[in-house]
């Protein structure tokens, strides 16, 4: 089997947005005018493709990434549409890691919306160059102008109408290019016919003031663009388009386009761009990781070079087993060869590769540089674990995944659902590096801990459904942090006799607060030629498991720094295990030396009310201490957001829909961790 599209006609992308923008729909609409399906999926009955999963179809929303291949304009794309909602966040961060382009779908009437904001750091966080795709243009209260404005403001990044909408709400009818200045129609039952005509008279001036303002955006990319356009001349559309994409590219500017998903309209335009402005996988900077022993590596795009892939998700396959999902980002694979999984250091056999189509898949016998694919027969490998080539190794930069901020108990119903229920959620916990399953220390209850109240409610869903486990399950509750407020300075000396045998460690550690959201660090300065190194590997070891429990309820402590400043051994009684005891409780005496606090996750809402009940809401707010961050009146509803404590937000859903009379609704998501008020501390330490 050979390549059928070189590195410069492949483009992996990605479809990101807040809930209920229409990531699905377009994706179906991209899927049934590439040819890939005869007959557009719907979301609301159900038949979409991409969400395939039982939950989804439920539910109506996007839980897990899909991925699918298909072809537009002789260009290989390779898309994953994923999820909106801020519990599965992960599914977002995951797959913007391993691709090489954007859309983001905006709501024509939302504009940026919270979990916008989110998936837009995201994508800053890895540089994905981006396109806008304004949807819903068809819908009561879209404004194309607002949602412009709302990206420059609240996105703080530079966008740039490559379109503008002919007519709104109920009277959108197409779209206007001010790239060669023509007004473009959809026809036909499913939009499947493109129109090309001239521009209705009363838009030409409209047109004319967007176009300018495109020119002038992209005219410093490109010298002879600029003396075109400030000496009055002509410029061809093979030169503004071949100027926007290198702007594109740079990450200077955002090309904004619109349309009508589920009207079908605008979705050819937005694949043309696609081909025409996102980068392929040469046009993005070599990948970057580095040696076993530490040293930088990179890898550039090509077949001729050594293999080198990223596994970015797991799922388990009812039929198959568990499927690894991975990116080659340099290199070619042939099914049965072996490779090294250089972050474990284990070889493994790529019995068989798939190419997926959400849930569907299709045998291949070889992969190239830039596919996304998935395996089966990998027994060590699990998320951010990189594929090599054993003479070549390279370990590529993972993932940074959130901490799970809300738990509940689950108890199995029977003894003989326990075994199934500690499986069950360890092939989920493996699958959703954001789960998290352990037993209570006090108590035994199984606790499980994830990103939101679906997020559970989803993975609950799962152990019952798919994996048959009976179980009876808890309220849920906030997963507090515990951290350090002030730096402490501690010396632990462990000296006993077990039996006849002495025990004998040593050290001198200082504890201080990291940056809030940071992590753990630990540092030595201990001298590695008078102390053993592995003594000092001990005390890290030591501390990081102690870190998993504070002292003040028992939550992970997070963000401290340790460094470990003085240490001493005996020949003869110490041991690996002496120091992970003697650095351990030296770290309990310096939580409570730098004045341990507890910390609670603060979310970012946004409620949608009609006026008349705005009063209502910010008191309501107030009640549950949260703080109000503003207000604005979009089309006849006003725009209500706050930060408040995801303790006090149990249950509001209904209280909302209970004091605006159904009419209210609202989004949220994580921001910040913060300290917890002197009540709710009281009710940990009584």
């Amino acid at each position: 089997m050979t390549r059928t599209h070189t590195l410069h006609n492949t483009r992996n992308i990605g479809i990101v947005a807040h809930i209920d923008a229409g990531k699905t729909t377009t994706t179906e609409r991209i899927l049934f005018y590439t040819g890939l399906t005869y007959k557009i999926g719907e979301v609301h009955t159900g038949s979409a493709v991409m969400d395939w999963m039982e939950q989804e179809q439920d539910r109506g929303i996007t839980i897990t990434s899909a991925v699918t291949t298909c072809e537009w304009k002789d260009t290989k794309i390779n898309i994953i549409d994923t999820p909106g909602h801020v519990d599965f966040t992960v599914e977002v961060e995951r797959s913007l890691r391993i691709l090489d382009g954007a859309i983001i779908l905006l709501d024509a009437k939302g504009g940026v919306e919270p979990q916008t904001e989110a998936v837009w750091r995201q994508a800053d966080r890895y540089n994905v160059p981006r396109i806008v795709f304004i949807n819903k243009m068809d819908i009561i209260g879209a404004d194309f102008n607002r949602s412009v404005n709302m990206i420059s403001e609240r996105l703080g990044t530079t966008p740039v109408p490559i379109q503008i909408p002919i007519g709104s709400e109920s009277e959108f009818e197409g779209v206007i290019s001010l790239i060669d200045m023509t007004a473009i129609y959809n026809t036909g039952d499913n939009g499947e016919t493109v129109e090309i005509r001239d521009i209705p008279a009363e838009y030409k001036d409209q047109a004319m003031t967007h176009r300018s303002h495109l020119l002038e955006s992209i005219a410093i990319y490109n010298d002879e663009l600029m003396i075109k356009y400030l000496e009055g001349q002509k410029i061809s559309k093979d030169l503004v388009q071949s100027t926007l994409r290198a702007a594109t590219l740079s990450g200077n500017i955002v090309p904004v386009l619109c349309g009508a998903a589920y009207k079908n309209k605008g979705i050819q335009m937005l694949l043309d761009s696609v081909v025409d402005l996102l980068p392929s996988p040469i046009d993005v900077p070599m990948i970057k990781g580095h040696t076993p022993k530490g040293e930088e590596a990179t890898r550039a795009a090509g077949d001729d070079q050594p293999f080198s892939a990223l596994i970015f998700k797991i799922m388990t396959d009812p039929f198959v087993g568990k499927l690894s999902y991975f990116r080659v980002y340099s290199g070619t694979l042939k099914v049965g060869d072996y490779v090294l999984n250089a972050t474990k250091g284990k070889k493994e056999k790529l019995s068989r590769i798939l190419q997926m189509h959400a849930n569907t898949r299709k045998e291949l016998s070889i992969v190239y540089t830039s596919d996304i694919v998935a395996a089966i027969g990998m027994k060590f490998s699990t998320t951010g674990d990189t594929l090599c080539d054993e003479t070549a190794p390279i370990i590529l930069e993972s993932m940074e995944f959130p901490l799970p901020v809300i738990s509940v108990a689950v108890e199995p119903k029977t003894p003989g659902d326990l075994e199934k229920m500690v499986i069950a959620l360890d092939k989920i916990a493996e699958e959703d590096p954001t789960f998290k399953a352990f037993s209570h220390p006090e108590t035994g209850q199984m606790i499980i801990s994830g990103m939101g109240e679906l997020h559970l409610e989803i993975i609950l869903d799962r152990m019952i459904h798919e994996h048959k486990v009976k179980a009876n399950v808890g309220k849920p509750q906030v997963t507090y942090r515990e951290t350090i407020s002030v730096p402490a300075d501690v010396e632990y000396e462990l000296s006993k006799e077990l039996g006849t045998q002495g025990v004998y460690g040593y050290v001198k550690i200082r504890v201080s607060p990291n940056p809030r959201g940071t992590g753990h660090s630990f540092t030595s300065t201990v001298n590695t030629r008078v102390f053993p190194e592995i003594y000092i590997k001990a005390c890290e070891e030591g501390i990081m498991q102690t870190l998993q429990s504070g002292i003040i309820a028992g939550y992970e402590v997070v963000d401290v720094h340790v460094e470990l400043l003085d240490a001493s051994y005996h020949e003869e009684y110490s041991s690996e295990i002496a120091f992970k005891t003697t650095a351990s409780m030296a770290l309990i005496e310096a939580l409570k030396n730098g004045k341990s606090i507890m910390l609670e996750p603060i979310f970012k809402i946004e409620v949608t009310v009609p006026e008349s009940y705005v009063g209502d809401v910010i008191g309501d707010i107030a009640t549950r201490h949260g703080a109000l961050d503003g207000m604005e009146m979009v089309a006849d509803q006003k725009i209500v957001r706050a930060t408040v404590p995801l303790s006090n937000l149990f249950g509001y859903a209904t209280d909302l829909r209970s004091k605006t009379q159904g009419r209210g609704y609202y989004s949220m998501i994580f921001d910040h961790f913060d300290q917890v008020p002197q009540s709710v501390l009281k009710h940990f330490t009584g």
